[in-house]
């Protein structure tokens, strides 16, 4: 089975931040994408590489060899959704990073109580907001 993983940023000679983003949707990978843009999200965080997984092992392998600097997992995804895979991570990974949860209904966000998730993002997508809450995850002692 194909680890269905997608880079989009790349330099090896400057330090990155490497975003993984979890889902199965096409277009909710696209909208984050756009939002990210290419370059940093924060004057004071290097650039951001977003890696895309439509699987959940594919993600935790890369959590196991410590690829990711912050997990935005899909709670709409399918057949394991975002609030399910936080719950694994937690329970699987030691010292894993940060984990945001994007959510379509603000009624779910409860969940994110049970899922051990580090915060959740409602749906649409902003292109201010969500990176200023990735980036509010990424910085050091948060």
């Amino acid at each position: 089975m194909p680890d269905n993983t997608v880079t989009t940023r790349t330099d090896s000679s400057s330090p990155v931040l490497r975003i993984a983003v979890y889902s199965d949707r096409p277009q909710l990978r696209e909208d984050v994408h756009s939002a990210f843009g290419t370059s940093s999200i924060s004057a004071d965080l290097p650039p951001v590489e977003l890696v895309d997984f439509a699987t959940g092992p594919a993600l935790i392998r890369a959590l196991h060899n410590q690829e990711i600097d912050l997990c935005l997992l899909d709670g709409e995804a399918a057949p394991l959704g975002g609030m399910g895979l936080s719950y694994q991570i937690n329970a699987e990974v030691e010292d894993h990073p940060p984990l945001l949860v994007l959510l379509q209904r603000r009624d779910d966000a409860w969940l994110s109580t049970w899922s051990k998730a580090d915060a959740v993002y409602l749906l649409p997508v902003d292109p201010i907001d969500l990176p200023l809450a990735a980036a509010n995850l990424l910085r050091p002692g948060k």
